[in-house]
């Protein structure tokens, strides 16, 4: 009868330890949710340059929701667009955020900038919607339809979340892929002539590649031996040949399908890095034929990367996500009043009036106070940078130099509402990345985000 209570208390104690261990394996648990949604406009709807006449190939949004231990997840999410800008990144956050049960400053949204792919910004519609010229450089109908169906994918998604146990990093040069757009003159000093993403000058096609990063980083989640998730980054504008509304997810697209060909099962999501000042410009003349060429070459240079892979195991300690809210400068050309004065003269032509929009919300917008959020997701020694815009190649492969011998990887065309953002040298170079037709910020933005940058990375 005396060994009855103990024998309780014996299983009592069992039973605390084994719901303690419970709790801890589930506190150090690392789980991924991945999701991918159809984002292909309908035929008529508005892309980038005209409206869709053709689909040549499906676009897509696609991500992971990382859920780590106790921590609110954090979700990355990749679209096969042109640019999500201003409150058209507002909205994405807040929609996916409310999905994964998370914080919109725990949401990084960028686009792979497709020239044949659509825009999406809110606040620009809400300029241009008292004029009645609304849902003419987007459809916002459809553009909420995607944000739903990826909203609705995400909560599906979290409830069959894989557990991980160990993420892999892996790297490989691309051959003849991407070039730089500025070739300079004799002197560093000028930009001689631009290299657009399709070239057909013999002069520039013959001048070296410059300054580019030649290397595709694939970051990869495993459950022991099972490959889970693969996600490669490559700084490049994406475009083969564009323009005339056939919607195309372009050669990287086409190069992420390859991989998903040749390893089934495994989710496949791709993010385009610092190609602001980067093309294929002395690889591509801008023919159809190019593209399958283009995607061949970058698809082998995920397929090295993902052999080189070294795979190190991973627990929700090891997972950290931080951002820094930065105040972009604005560009010192942009004038409010003249843009207003262009937006509500009904005798303006309309493509004036299209034209501003988006440089004035982004205006507005900065001087309510507005800052970009840069993000930074750590996985144990491995860093991954969420940046805005159309990057120069320059922020990426300064990063890396802030963490000699570690893995930084970048992500950007997160908010396209800068455009284009240049060194701070580059603003006095020339050029028409830096020309005021396309970047909105001012030359001291290099600064300010290089500030942002060093912080998280010394987190």
């Amino acid at each position: 009868m005396r060994t009855y209570p103990l024998l309780l208390w014996i299983v009592s104690c069992l039973a605390a330890m084994l719901s303690f261990a419970g709790s801890a394996i589930a506190v150090d648990t690392v789980k991924i949710a991945t999701f991918n949604v159809d984002a292909t406009p309908p035929i008529g709807s508005p892309v980038a340059y005209a409206p869709a006449r053709s689909i040549v190939d499906p676009l897509s949004a696609r991500g992971v929701v990382i859920l780590a231990g106790d921590q609110k997840p954090v979700v990355l999410c990749a679209v096969d667009w042109i640019g999500i800008g201003n409150g058209g990144q507002d909205v994405w956050k807040e929609k996916l955020a409310a999905a994964a049960g998370t914080t919109p400053d725990r949401v990084a949204v960028h686009v792979l900038h497709q020239h044949d792919g659509c825009r999406c910004d809110f606040s620009a519609e809400a300029l241009l919607q008292p004029h009645g010229l609304e849902n003419i450089r987007m459809d916002q109908k459809f553009a909420m339809e995607v944000i739903a169906r990826v909203s609705a994918a995400i909560v599906q998604a979290k409830s069959k979340a894989r557990v991980v146990t160990h993420v892999g990093i892996g790297k490989a040069k691309v051959e003849k892929v991407a070039s730089n757009r500025r070739i300079m003159s004799a002197d560093g000093k000028k930009v001689e002539m631009v290299r657009y993403t399709a070239c057909r000058d013999p002069k520039a096609i013959a001048a070296p590649e410059g300054t580019i990063d030649p290397f595709v980083q694939v970051l990869s989640f495993w459950n022991k031996d099972q490959a889970v998730v693969s996600i490669s980054y490559y700084a490049t504008h994406p475009q083969s040949h564009y323009g005339k509304g056939d919607v195309s997810c372009d050669f990287p697209g086409i190069a992420r399908r390859m991989r998903e060909e040749a390893v089934p099962g495994v989710a496949h999501i791709h993010f385009d890095g610092a190609g602001g000042n980067i093309g294929a410009g002395k690889y591509n003349d801008g023919s159809p034929e190019r593209r399958p060429i283009l995607a061949a070459r970058l698809a082998k240079g995920m397929k090295l990367a993902w052999q080189a892979t070294e795979k190190y195991p991973l627990i929700a300690a090891d997972v950290n996500w931080a951002t820094v809210p930065v105040a972009l400068p604005p560009a010192k050309h942009l004038d409010e009043q003249k843009m207003l004065q262009v937006l509500n003269d009904d005798k303006a032509k309309q493509k004036d009036r299209l034209a501003v929009v988006g440089s004035l919300s982004w205006l507005q917008r900065c001087k309510a106070g507005y800052q970009v959020p840069i993000g930074r997701l750590r996985l144990g020694e491995i860093d991954v940078l969420h940046m805005p815009g159309e990057l120069f190649v320059e922020y990426q492969l300064n990063a890396q130099k802030l963490r000699p011998g570690h893995a930084v990887l970048m992500a950007a065309y997160g908010d396209y509402g800068p455009g284009y953002i240049g060194t701070e040298v580059a603003y006095g170079e020339g050029g028409y990345e830096t020309s005021e037709r396309a970047s909105d910020v001012a030359p001291e933005v290099e600064g300010v985000l290089m500030d942002g940058v060093k912080k998280l990375l010394a987190r």
